[in-house]
């Protein structure tokens, strides 16, 4: 019985259809987080300093403090701004555990995006090296697809309850309760409202689409392409 020598590069190339959706949905997540016009958006469209007695510099001294605590080493976030004339402490010790439990998840995500780009990358390069890049089409249209796939289900999910899929998310990615806020006394909850959360997964899910949108457009091409030569060929 003769053994036939697996095809590393065509497998390899393969695990791509796994690894592009996660480097596209973290992608996005992580801009999305550091993305201050989306924070802008926010406060203009919900009133935010009129809810919290903010000025809008203040608001925007909150958002760049809250990018630079998740970009940042430090444990606790230690935010003061200015209200009615005074210093003033933004988040009380409920809110800064929340935002310690949000930082988590936050890191994990830069894990993710650096783990599945370092390894696209390498694959990639592998690939064009070996003058074998023919090889990433199929992988990159079925992870583009995939991709949209994914986000179609979640989108559905979020558009029939959004308040369950929200408070589901919650459940699933704390292990506390630290989470659950009153908007009438939390700054939290009254700098990002519901509304926003809304707004911000649309936004999300716009972003992971069009990129998923284009790398299965890509792939499909460069398929069509390959079909085409393969035709002539014979």
């Amino acid at each position: 019985m003769k053994l036939t020598t697996p095809d590393w590069p065509r497998l390899s190339a393969w695990t791509l259809a796994v690894v592009l959706p996660l480097l596209i949905i973290s992608a996005v997540i992580a801009a999305a987080f550091n993305f201050q016009p989306l924070y802008e958006y926010g406060f203009s469209r919900y009133n935010v300093a009129e809810a919290t007695g903010l000025a809008p510099a203040e608001l925007t001294k909150a958002a760049h403090g809250l990018t630079a605590y998740f970009n940042s080493g430090d444990e606790f976030i230690d935010l003061v701004v200015v209200k009615d004339g005074e210093p003033f402490t933004l988040f009380n010790e409920r809110e800064i555990i929340h935002l310690y439990d949000v930082k988590a998840l936050i890191r994990l995500d830069y894990l993710g995006l650096d783990v599945s780009l370092g390894y696209s990358l390498l694959v990639a390069g592998l690939l064009f090296y070996r003058r074998q890049r023919q090889l990433l089409a199929a992988p990159v249209f079925w992870g583009g697809s995939l991709t949209l796939a994914v986000v179609a289900a979640l989108g559905l999910a979020a558009a029939i309850d959004f308040n369950a899929f929200f408070t589901r998310f919650h459940m699933i990615s704390f292990a506390n309760d630290f989470w659950l806020l009153d908007p009438s006394t939390d700054y939290l909850i009254m700098l990002f409202p519901g509304g926003f959360w809304q707004d911000a997964v649309i936004f999300l899910g716009l972003g992971i689409v069009i990129i998923a949108a284009v790398a299965a457009f890509i792939g499909w091409r460069s398929l069509g392409r390959q079909n085409i030569d393969k035709n002539s060929g014979d």
